[in-house]
């Protein structure tokens, strides 16, 4: 077999599995029996998988389902899966395994918590086994979500201080600016009618500038994060993006958690990390109660921001929840939903709900990281936020 075919060989091999060899007619050299045994070990069915045998081959038959029996056995099998295969398909088999082979119990691990990727996945399985955690493995545990929180606000944060400033600086010019408060390329663009062409210059007959917002808090945002099980991923990001908020001047910023019951985690969002393990993750959804306690934290609703994340799914009287959000947005604040706040594509979510409060004017739509920064510029501009989930889905599409 020549080179230029064997590769395309060796793939399908390693994707089908053992019962495709002699049929391919092809033998793994050590490396790649490694990877086909690594693969194995999740994907095969229990009495498929095989220990490879002298040489790379494969050997007696054994029970793929003994992945999940011990911990050092998942560690070893965690440290190859990194050893042979990008970051990106690590993550993915990680997020499988916890899974295929119910290894959650075995996260409570420190020794097994040490291999393991760090993901924003499996920060949710981490904090929803938080109530059960024993408390030798609470500080590994914490130093695993420590790695996304920082990565995630490494990502996120610069973008979302400077668009939320942006919004309010541009949301506070005022036409009798002070010198220092001048925003010269909207004077000018505002003044281009008077231009002299014989001197070369524009008469300013109308200053456009800044106000001095971030000497005053000149918005209030409520995040209202549903935190049943579902809605793991979207926790994560909702205490990242917290916290950023919460470090700026111009902007209070309040964190509810709920699922039945509501948790105050405002006092928290210094750290993002003691926000997720003040949560807990899983049990029913009572929006309307949620929204409820929002209400008795908004006193200037012209100048508030309501974003709730929730994927709709409501354990409580729906139609008192949509009169809430409506009486809301009549006493001047700004309610946005999200269904999800995520990378990881379209959420499950109740249609219904979603309807009912787009007929209201409210738009419910997923919404990932990265874009959100955006959102809440639109949002405290008080721009038109269904319109603008219009022409971001359609440059999504047209991308």
């Amino acid at each position: 077999m020549s080179e230029e075919q064997s590769e395309p060989v060796r793939r399908w091999r390693l994707l089908l599995g053992g019962s495709a060899e002699e049929e391919l007619g092809v033998r793994l050299g050590a490396e790649d029996a490694a990877m086909d045994q690594a693969l194995a070990g999740l994907y095969e069915p229990d009495d498929e998988a095989a220990d490879p045998g002298p040489g790379g081959g494969r050997g007696r038959r054994r029970r793929a389902a003994g992945l999940g029996a011990s911990a050092p056995r998942v560690a070893r099998w965690l440290g190859d899966i990194r050893t042979y295969f990008p970051a990106s398909v690590v993550q993915v088999m990680q997020r499988d395994a916890v899974e295929r082979l119910h290894l959650t119990e075995l996260l409570l691990e420190p020794e097994l918590l040490e291999s393991v990727q760090p993901d924003v996945h499996l920060v949710g399985t981490l904090v929803s086994l938080n109530r059960v955690m024993p408390e030798h493995t609470r500080a590994t545990a914490r130093a695993v979500v420590r790695t996304v929180v920082d990565e995630i606000e490494r990502r996120v944060a610069d973008s979302t201080r400077s668009a939320v400033s942006g919004a309010l600086n541009r949301a506070a010019r005022t036409r009798r600016p002070q010198l220092r408060d001048i925003d010269w390329n909207r004077t000018i663009g505002a003044n281009l009618r008077h231009y002299l062409p014989e001197h070369r210059t524009v008469v300013p007959e109308r200053l456009v500038g800044f106000g001095r917002s971030s000497r005053v808090v000149a918005k209030d945002v409520v995040v209202a994060i549903d935190q049943s099980g579902s809605m793991a991923e979207s926790v994560v990001y909702a205490a990242v993006f917290g916290a950023v908020l919460a470090g700026m001047r111009s902007v209070r910023t309040s964190l509810v958690a709920f699922d039945t019951a509501v948790v105050d985690l405002t006092e928290k969002l210094d750290d993002p990390v003691d926000v997720l393990f003040g949560c807990q993750l899983g049990g029913g959804t009572d929006i309307n109660g949620a929204l409820a306690y929002c209400e008795t934290l908004v006193t200037r609703p012209a100048s508030t921001l309501l974003v709730l994340i929730s994927d709709l799914y409501e354990g409580g009287i729906a139609e008192d929840m949509l009169k809430r959000v409506a009486r809301l947005q009549a006493d001047g604040v700004t309610v946005v939903v999200l269904l999800a706040l995520s990378d990881s594509g379209a959420p499950s979510y109740d249609h219904d709900h979603a309807a009912a409060l787009a007929s209201l004017g409210v738009p419910a739509f997923a919404c990932t990281p990265d874009l959100f920064p955006d959102l809440l510029a639109v949002a405290l501009r008080g721009d038109d936020v269904a319109q603008w989930v219009s022409a971001s889905q359609l440059a999504a599409r047209d991308g």
